[in-house]
């Protein structure tokens, strides 16, 4: 979808200002580097991948995290400067450096992302020769440029807002991320920035945002890579004037506002796999625990075979039941489990559903948006995870990335 057909519906974040340039990272004339600026005072908190091959900005934007607080961001597309070496980082810290020269800050107070092809050396210069540009278009409604500034293989960016009042006070949580395909997080997603004009103590925003993540962004899989450059942040500018302190009604709030972004933002992640045509919701109900129920849930999410099947139209329960088989639940009574399409019972006591018809599962199986339920009837435990199919267009995709 072009830019120009794509309006995004959004509120300002008071303290965040963004800015976008095209600095011919990988193609000329697209937008592809991206400065966000916030304000003194403001908190942030991250999380990042645990890919062990972690790319040379995590490290870097980790240092800095640890030796100050940040008062911008630097992010391009085109290039992921991962796989790079000590060279990689470097370069890293030239871009950090080179910021900060145009804006008056310390080298410390950047941290650095990237997003892109692997193993190609970062264009420093081009990034460098982009920033002007990009400070020149700070601005509070830079939000839907920076969404699309970030974006890769994805076809639609990806922003959301939620208004929420706390004590009266008027409160925004805003958010962005970029991913469509390696898509397995394994802390967040690819890229997420979510911001608010709440004042949180970073502790607390640590865990508000750890606690986000861990039912959104590490709850989705398009492919089960997960990527070199993970990264999400939580930006608290305390714009507001409005302080939140832990274990507060206001902490739970702003909780559950910044959780249902972090929700939104994954879904559409997923919604826009590279190739995909389908989104598929994954309920395992009646868990001992969570991980037997995530288990199952990823066992389905990851097949091949059930992508596929969900990619044909084809209600094929036969290979659903036996990804549940696979899982690895130790102990597990398969005459207790039972199956699900929509509201479609498919299986049950070791085999189909009585009442289950081709037909039925079908109409569910022609829909943009499934939901398959499994109970397993072992516990009261329930974990949601969000995939979708595998199509042809993921191979073309993902065969071309780097021509």
């Amino acid at each position: 979808m072009a830019d120009s057909d794509q309006a995004l519906a959004f509120e300002p974040v008071p303290g965040i200002r963004l800015g976008t340039a095209c600095a011919g990272i990988k193609k000329p004339a697209r937008r592809d580097l991206v400065v966000m600026e916030l304000a003194p005072g403001s908190q942030t908190a991250a999380v990042f991948t645990r890919n062990a091959f972690c790319a040379a900005p995590v490290t870097v934007a980790r240092e800095h995290l640890q030796q100050t607080t940040p008062r911008y961001l630097l992010i391009n597309t085109g290039n992921a400067n991962a796989g790079t070496g000590a060279a990689g980082v470097a370069d890293a810290r030239q871009c950090c450096a080179a910021l900060a020269e145009q804006v008056g800050c310390r080298p410390q107070e950047v941290l650095p992302f990237s997003t892109g092809v692997i193993g190609e050396p970062l264009p420093v210069t081009r990034i460098a020769d982009g920033l002007p540009a990009a400070c020149a278009a700070l601005s509070e409604a830079g939000w839907p440029d920076a969404a699309h500034g970030i974006l890769t293989t994805d076809t639609v960016p990806k922003l959301v807002s939620r208004r929420l009042e706390l004590d009266g006070r008027p409160i925004t949580v805003t958010g962005m991320a970029k991913g469509s395909g390696m898509i397995r997080p394994d802390m967040a997603t690819m890229l997420a920035y979510i911001a608010t004009d709440a004042a949180v103590d970073p502790p607390l925003s640590q865990s508000l945002l750890q606690e986000a993540v861990d039912h959104s962004f590490n709850r989705i899989t398009v492919d089960g890579d997960t990527s070199t450059n993970d990264a999400c942040l939580l930006v608290a500018t305390g714009a507001s004037g409005f302080q939140v302190t832990a274990d507060s009604e206001a902490a739970r709030q702003l909780g559950e506002a910044v959780a249902a972004v972090c929700v939104e933002l994954a879904r559409a992640i997923v919604r826009d796999g590279e190739g995909a045509t389908k989104l598929i919701n994954i309920v395992v109900n009646g868990g001992q625990d969570e991980a037997e129920c995530l288990a199952v849930a990823y066992t389905l999410a990851h097949s091949p075979l059930v992508k596929t099947a969900f990619f044909a139209s084809d209600p094929n329960w036969g290979r659903l039941l036996a990804a549940v088989g696979r899982a690895g639940v130790a102990n597990l009574d398969v005459e207790k489990v039972r199956l699900w399409l929509d509201d479609v019972l498919l299986a049950e006591a070791g085999g189909r559903a009585a009442s289950y018809t081709e037909e039925r599962g079908q109409k569910v199986m022609q829909q943009p948006e499934i939901t398959v339920t499994v109970d397993l009837q072992r516990g009261d435990v329930t974990a949601t995870v969000w995939t979708c199919d595998f199509s042809y267009d993921y191979v073309r995709i993902n065969a071309e990335y780097r021509t």
